[in-house]
Order: C-alpha cells, then structure tokens, then sequence
C-alpha cells in the first residue's frame, strides 16, 4: 500500500500545481485587463508622423481636407460610422466663409446613451509665439496632431474593449482659426454644441473627454480648473481611472485654469466635459512644435486611462455632480 499512498500523494500534489497555474493564469489574465488594451506606443507616434508629414493644416486648407481623408478612411477600415458636420465661418483677415467640417466618428451607433472623447484637429496658421519665427510653419505636432494619433491608435482595439456605453470620437475644427489676437476660438465645438441643444439627436451624451497637447515627452497632466467648477464628476472619475492605474503622470492637485473646446459643451450643450490637456509645454505656438518634442510612450499612457474610463459603470463613468 505505500506504493498507493505515493500515487495519491503525487496526484494530490500535480493538482495542487494545476490548480496554482490556472490561478496564476487567472491572475494574468485579470491584471492584463486591468491594464487596459495593449496601446502601441510605436504605431501612434507612426500616426502623428504622418499627420505632421502632411503638413499645416488650418481649417480650410488642403491639408486639412488631406487629413480629414486619413481619419475617415483609417476608422472606415476599422469598422466605425464615420460622419461630417459641415459649417462656414468668417476668415478673421479676409472675411470670406472658410467652410469647416467636425469630423464624428460612431462606435455602436445604436446605443442611445453615449459618451465621447473629442479633441481639436486644426493647427493654427501660424506659429505666432515663436519669437524668431511667427510666420514661419507650423505643424502642430503636440498641439493638433497628438490627439488624433491617440484616437486613432484607440480604434484598433474599440471592437475589443466592450465600452459601458456607445461612444464616439469627435474632431473639431475651427478651435484655433486665429492670427496673434485676430479671430475667434472654439468654432466647431461652439457649432456643435449649438446644434446638440437646439436640434437635439435621437441620443444623448451622458460625459465627455477633450484631449489637447497629449503627447509631450515630459508628461504632466494636473486636474484642469474649469473642468472642476464645469464637470467635477467626470474630472474626479477621469483621474480615478488613472490612479487605478498607478498613472503618475495625472497629478491630483489642480493647476492651470484654460478655456479650451470644452467651455461651449458644457455651458450650451450641458454634456459634462473635462479636458485632459499638458499646458506646461514649451514650444506651445512656436515652430518648434515638431514631433521630434513628442513621444508615443506619453500617448499610450493617456490612451490607457481613456480605455479605462471608457469601460467603467454609467454610474462611476459620469457621476451626479
């Protein structure tokens, strides 16, 4: 009978360890999606190179219709509705109409109750800050270009990231049509928020993120003061999302107070909205806004704490303010 015992005593042992292994499984597995889809930090700094490659692109501009082409026909492939809204506004130096376009793009367009993440995706035209140069290029590499590279490195894993609610990413045009202090700011979210509350769409937006100035190497992104006072809920579950992380590049302590694509959807559409943005960047209008000053590791990151949040409860995702 040892002979049995020693059987037995091996098989209990090998289940012990079979059963270790799939709880270490288990746990990987767990961990693996609490950290959220695996952003490529390589392929969105791809994106913003691209985007920079086309060049400026003010509203109105062949570049920006060159880069409205890139965003329809990259979230096309992938499975999304892509849409337009179409508005005309005033040159500030010409006065002729420049017709602008928001660009919105739908993920699960039946869901009624929507959340969205927006950012800006006109450069200004010129780079009015930069002392040696305010007429020369400006691409607009962090400042235009790093949120549409992370949103579009966020569509590769839509499908997979079962979001608590519909969601769609929106580009605004117009946020910058303005030469040193001639123009106006905030055009094509001042246009959308208008058209959301006074032709209502058959959906309603519980939540939104902008995302500005993302992608700068020396990451820092500090609570925004306007988001605070305008959405608390969505700032305090935005930043929650990021400690979940252990994200310290999101700071807790407000610092800068900025008007920004946000102020218009919150104070006429009424969507709560904060606004995720680095302002402690120092090539901010200068040529030197170039994609060499920005880094695909600061775009996965933010990408990661917009993932997180994406997929929290209704109830944690835009808490009653």
């Amino acid at each position: 009978m040892p002979a049995t015992r020693s059987i037995a005593g091996g098989v209990s042992r090998g289940r012990w360890l079979i059963v270790g292994m799939v709880l270490a499984v288990a746990s990987s597995v767990e961990s693996a999606s609490a950290a959220g889809p695996g952003l490529d930090a390589a392929r969105a700094y791809g994106y913003l190179q691209k985007i920079c490659r086309i060049g400026p692109r003010p509203s109105g501009s062949r570049g920006m219709a060159e880069q409205q082409s890139l965003i329809a026909e990259h979230f096309s492939r992938l499975g999304a509705q892509v849409s337009y809204q179409p508005f005309d506004a005033a040159d500030p130096v010409s006065g002729q109409p420049v017709r602008m376009s928001n660009l919105i793009v739908t993920w699960n367009p039946k869901a009624t109750e929507r959340v969205f993440i927006a950012c800006h995706y006109d450069t200004r035209p010129f780079p009015d800050r930069d002392r040696r140069n305010p007429r020369g290029v400006f691409l607009g590499a962090n400042d235009g270009a790093s949120g549409v590279a992370l949103l579009m490195e966020l569509g590769n894993h839509m499908q997979d990231l079962h979001p608590s609610r519909g969601v769609d990413f929106i580009f605004f045009d117009g946020e910058e049509l303005v030469y040193q202090t001639t123009g106006r700011y905030f055009l094509g979210s001042t246009y959308f928020a208008t058209q959301y509350r006074d032709a209502p769409p058959p959906h309603r937006y519980a939540a939104g993120v902008l995302i500005d100035m993302i992608g700068d190497k020396d990451l820092d992104i500090f609570p925004e003061k306007t988001s605070v006072r305008l959405a608390p809920g969505v700032t305090r579950s935005v930043w929650a999302a990021a400690k979940s992380l252990k994200q310290r590049e999101f700071h807790p302590t407000p610092r800068h107070e900025i008007s920004d694509d946000h102020v218009p959807l919150n104070e006429i559409a009424h969507i709560p909205t904060c606004d995720v943005i680095d302002f402690d960047y120092p090539y901010w209008h200068t040529a030197q806004d170039v994609a060499s000053r920005c880094s695909g590791e600061s775009l996965v990151k933010v990408g990661r704490v917009l993932a997180r949040w994406l997929t929290l409860p209704p109830e944690e995702q835009s808490p009653i303010q």
